[in-house]
């Protein structure tokens, strides 16, 4: 017997999770010192940063479906 999958319905769109999850990394950025854990958690802030742009730019309404 399969297990079920649980569902929740998101409360906020992507973008503006991923926004929140960048600034949140980038707090907590500030408080680390200087060195390799702290570029890793910055780099984690701009690749949600650069995922919400994508989303964005994916979900526009300029963008034209392939011919």
């Amino acid at each position: 017997m399969s297990e079920r999958r649980r569902r929740f319905k998101q409360t906020q769109v992507l973008e503006e999770r991923l926004a929140a999850e960048a600034a949140k990394l980038r707090d907590q950025a500030q408080l680390l010192p200087p060195g390799q854990f702290r570029d890793e958690v910055l780099k984690k802030a701009r690749q949600a940063e650069t995922g919400a742009h994508m989303s964005e730019w994916l979900n526009s309404p300029g963008l034209q479906p392939p011919r």
